[in-house]
């Protein structure tokens, strides 16, 4: 492991994680790699619950790590890889929070209350992938309960994890191992950061809002229809 990233989802992650891969340090774990291979949902369900966890077999082929679930770990990383260098994405706390608000929290709160349509859909994928059919309960294991104690309808709360965490961060891991890194920031930081040249081409961005709304459905589909 290379690169641990310690910052929240839906703080330009998926960006940083084509930056990454681009810059040779990759494959980069995401939440996109859980979704992608449900048997992952269960692994990370394990660890939300307290059972032990063996992160080089979680992270076996990865060179780095971004995003939930891993960052809800950064400090058990850190320690299991004292050669990797940490990165915290931030961005402004407000848009940080609307981002959340209408993408990640609405879809845990809408699990509590699920549509018929949305039941007859997770009873097929539990059929097909029953692996998969565990990812709200491994996301309110490993984020929203363990980050957020279940209040992601409270925003004032909300707001004051996501600044305590990256002052915490910023505390307790050495400057030295440390980038605090806005994506808008491009290239540059990171690069001198993590000491390689500078790519001729545009920063990368990706997982805008729209795109982010028709992933997990796209894969729900396709586990459905393929039954994997």
């Amino acid at each position: 492991m290379k690169v641990i990233g310690a910052g929240f989802g839906r703080t330009g992650t998926a960006s940083l994680k084509a930056a990454l891969e681009r810059l040779d340090l990759g494959p980069c774990y995401h939440m996109s790699s859980v979704i992608a291979e449900p048997r992952r949902v269960r692994q990370w369900l394990d660890i939300g619950e307290g059972r032990p966890a063996d992160w080089d077999e979680v992270f076996t082929g990865f060179h780095s790590a971004l995003d939930w679930p891993a960052a809800s770990y950064w400090r058990d990383l850190a320690d299991h890889y004292p050669d990797a260098k940490v990165i915290l994405t931030v961005r402004d706390r407000d848009r940080w929070y609307e981002s959340m608000a209408s993408t990640i929290f609405a879809r845990a709160l809408a699990e509590r209350h699920l549509p018929l349509r949305r039941r007859i859909t997770r009873w097929l994928v539990a059929r097909r992938s029953p692996d998969f059919v565990l990812y709200p309960r491994m996301a309110r294991a490993t984020v929203i309960d363990r980050v957020f104690d279940g209040r992601i309808d409270e925003r004032d709360h909300v707001i004051t994890v996501f600044d305590q965490h990256i002052a915490e961060v910023k505390a307790e891991i050495p400057s030295d191992r440390l980038l605090v890194f806005d994506v808008t920031e491009g290239w540059e930081p990171l690069c001198e950061f993590l000491g390689v040249p500078v790519p001729d081409e545009p920063f990368p961005q990706t997982n805008e809002r729209a795109a982010w709304h028709g992933k997990r459905s796209r894969r729900l589909a396709e586990l459905i229809v393929r039954g994997r």
